[in-house]
């Protein structure tokens, strides 16, 4: 048996030396592993330090199995179980018994070393050890926890046979019932069939988990067949069998169904348990029929049902999920009252429907009352409410959270590490979203593709884009995964900093690591080429694209009519449309206002006009894209009343005009489009619907109502604007002083410097320039 067993072992000869060698060895593990009270009587298992290196003492009569057994459960590896029992199985008076090679086939199982449990299975047969079905269910929960189900599924169908055992109706649901979890479904019919052939009697539970695998897929009339095939093995259904099928039921959204399963398992007698009940009420509560649920209790409660602490916490959860968090409370007052103690379960469903409502006082004095009652909060709890905080911007909260869940033993995860990170960008704390990003790796949690995702977006958004790119990288040495949504926001941010060229270089990694392209990956680059006037490669990449099998859509097409309309280049805008529609791409609002742009840009402002009353006739709603080319066009040519008309046209049917649609007409009235009272008065409406002025518009006005000697309106508006603008009683103050003084060119340079800093001026290139 010892060549066997060290067979088993790497290098075998090399271990088998070293045991003979070095019998320390030995004698160290069980100093080690051995309670001391053991070893006080076992002196003699201590090897010699005589002359003869070779020389092994027998073990002491007395050494039993379960002394072997508690040795073996505490070593460090599966390798050190299989040099202990190498050299136990060379002593004459101990023989290993089975619980030993149990233990050894475990440990070599949670290990993957599949090749040395068979080895070893081989010794047991050899040394005439009993083998049993419990030896190969080993087997079979070691091959599942490494995912090699079909290996699994062999042992029930060979390995057994070869070793003389028949497989038997509790090994065969064995590993029916792992398959189930796992939804292996060829696998099981392979194991149910076999059961047939080679004519192993199912049972109840054998039913019950078919019944199980086909109402995960779904198929609740297989499943209802298969119970009623139960009675020609003689067989009847109990109660699990009748609450699989509620189940199912209620996984397809038919409450009704599963309540006749149950008429049906009172007309066949079969006792039910509060296991019914309850699973009756969680179909009510995921439906939101929580009423309905309530009503059940009662009913059921005439019969003898009593409410356990599932009853309530699903009561609890359905309640919440329907955002009655008051009435889960009472629920929660009612489970106290009837002596059921909440558990973390109970706790955490309440604070996350408090946190949902924003309600996060009342929260946290739960999270209070839950510690006082003696149940612990998990990290799920504080996850929670840390989630909530950094949502509505209560940084310091969660961060002193964060410290509090430490402090209590907790560690945070990845998760609390992300909400914080996610806040701290939100906010536009970059600095302190690092650091947190930096503690979270040398706390040992490792980030995953989300944290890396968070802080990726939020640099390229701040231009920090080294650092974003720095991280990438990262990713990549530290094996996290990156998605087609990491290389997404990397390509984004480098375009819209026109860093185009890096960003291709992106795209390309992209095919290189494995990553599938999308349509916001091409669109994106597109776009990118088509504000750097590269329109011939965005073109090429659309062909590119189309070959790839991926459809370009409307934001596609709007980048190359954007471009077209820029230039003012008509009719390559004009193709660009024709080629949309020919494609099955219905031009939107968007594709239209681009083109309304490029026409105005042309100078073709009565092609836009038409243009504009085409999509109205369309049923489409223009907006203040569509509308502004053509109001700021139609000033420009000095048509004051028909941009006036068309101002109150967009007003009355168009969605409401924006503030470039109001600098717009102001600037237009300014420079003498009208009368001068007309501009006071448009003013006036544009401030009272919250829009400021540009100051180079208002000097304009101010010039002309000082020309005018209409000193008084002037005094007026300028106080309008800096009511709307929020001036502070200083800044008023010095301005009214200049004005009383009549040093209106003082107040207005006062004036504009103050405006300019709460509304920015777009500078416009001087004509003839670039």
């Amino acid at each position: 048996m010892a060549p066997l067993l060290s067979a088993l072992m790497p290098h075998p000869c090399v271990l088998l030396q070293k045991l003979s060698c070095s019998p320390y060895i030995v004698d160290r593990r069980l100093r080690k592993f051995v309670p001391f009270a053991s070893v006080q009587g076992r002196q003699e298992l201590a090897v010699s330090t005589a002359s003869d290196p070779g020389f092994i003492h027998q073990i002491p009569p007395d050494f039993t199995p379960d002394d072997l057994l508690g040795i073996l459960r505490r070593q460090k590896d599966a390798e050190s179980s299989l040099r202990l029992l190498n050299w136990v199985s060379k002593q004459e008076n101990f023989t290993p018994a089975p619980s030993i090679y149990k233990e050894i086939l475990q440990q070599l199982g949670k290990a993957g070393s599949f090749d040395q449990m068979k080895g070893l299975l081989q010794v047991m047969r050899l040394s005439g050890c009993k083998i049993d079905a419990g030896i190969f269910q080993i087997f079979i929960e070691s091959y599942s926890g490494f995912q090699l189900f079909d290996e699994a599924v062999n042992v029930v169908l060979n390995l057994m046979e070869e070793f003389g055992v028949k497989p038997n109706t509790y090994i065969c649901n064995f590993v029916l019932n792992i398959l189930v979890e796992e939804s292996k479904i060829k696998l099981i019919e392979l194991v149910y069939s076999t059961m047939t052939s080679r004519g192993i009697q199912p049972d109840v539970s054998t039913f019950n988990i078919l019944i199980k695998a086909l109402c995960k897929m779904h198929q609740i009339r297989p499943a209802i067949l298969m119970m009623e095939e139960m009675s020609s093995y003689g067989l009847v259904p109990d109660e699990i069998t009748f609450t699989t099928l509620m189940q199912g039921f209620i996984e397809e959204g038919n409450m009704e169904g599963a309540l006749r399963m149950k008429s049906r398992m009172s007309e066949m007698r079969c006792i039910q348990t509060n296991v019914t009940v309850n699973v009756l009420i969680h179909g009510y509560c995921k439906q939101g029929r929580v009423e309905e649920a309530l009503g059940l209790i009662q009913e059921e409660a005439v019969k003898g049902f009593s409410p356990d602490k599932f009853t309530f916490n699903t009561l609890v959860s359905g309640l919440c999920r329907a955002g009655h968090i008051r009435h889960a409370l009472e629920i929660l007052d009612v489970m106290l009252q009837e002596g059921h103690d909440p558990d973390v379960v109970t706790y955490n469903t309440l604070i996350s429907g408090l946190c949902k409502l924003g309600e996060i006082e009342e929260a946290t004095c739960l999270l209070n009352q839950m510690a006082e009652s003696g149940c612990l909060p998990n990290t799920v709890t504080y996850n929670t409410l840390i989630s909530t905080m950094c949502t509505e911007k209560r940084l310091d909260e969660a961060i002193e959270l964060a410290r509090q869940l430490t402090l209590k033993g907790l560690l945070p995860d990845v998760y609390t590490f992300n909400s914080l990170i996610s806040g701290l960008c939100k906010a536009g704390d970059y600095e302190l979203a690092l650091r947190m990003f930096e503690e979270m790796k040398s706390c040992g949690c490792s980030p995953d593709e989300f944290t890396y995702n968070i802080l990726i977006d939020h640099l390229c958004l701040n231009g920090e884009l080294q650092t974003a790119l720095g991280l990438l990288k990262e990713m990549e040495l530290n094996g996290c995964a990156r998605s087609v949504v990491t290389y997404n926001t990397l390509i984004d941010g480098l375009c819209k900093n026109m860093r185009i060229e890096e960003a291709e270089e992106i795209f390309d990694q992209m095919e290189l690591q494995g990553v599938s392209r999308n349509l916001v990956t091409y669109n994106t680059l597109i776009d990118g080429l088509c504000k750097s006037n590269r329109v011939d490669e965005a073109t090429e990449l659309m062909d590119q694209m189309i070959m790839e099998g991926l459809k370009p859509d409307k934001l596609t097409y709007n980048s190359l009519l954007t471009h077209y309309g820029k230039q003012g280049n008509i009719k390559k805008a004009a193709d660009i449309v024709q080629m949309m529609t020919s494609n099955g791409c219905e031009p939107d609002i968007v594709t239209y206002g681009t083109l309304i742009g490029g026409l105005c840009k042309a100078g073709r402002t009565q092609v836009a006009c038409k243009l504009l009353r085409t999509i109205q006739m369309k049923g489409m709603v223009p907006t203040p894209k569509a509308y502004n080319p053509v109001i700021q066009s139609l000033f420009k040519q000095r048509k004051t009343r028909e941009a006036i008309r068309l101002f109150r046209e967009m007003e009355e049917k168009g969605e409401p005009p924006d503030a470039v649609t109001h600098k717009f007409v102001f600037r237009g009235l300014c420079l003498g489009g009208g009368p001068i009272g007309e501009a006071v008065d448009f003013l006036v409406e544009m401030t009272e619907k919250g829009f400021l002025p540009e100051f180079s518009s208002f000097s304009m006005l101010a010039e002309g109502l000082l020309a005018l000697a209409m000193e008084d309106t002037l005094n007026r508006v300028v106080e309008l604007v800096m009511e709307r603008a929020d001036f502070t009683e200083s800044e008023n103050a010095m301005i009214r002083g200049f004005l009383k003084i009549r040093k209106f060119h003082d107040a207005l340079t006062t004036f504009g410097h103050l405006l300019r800093s709460r509304v920015p001026e777009k500078v416009y290139p001087k004509k003839g320039h670039k």
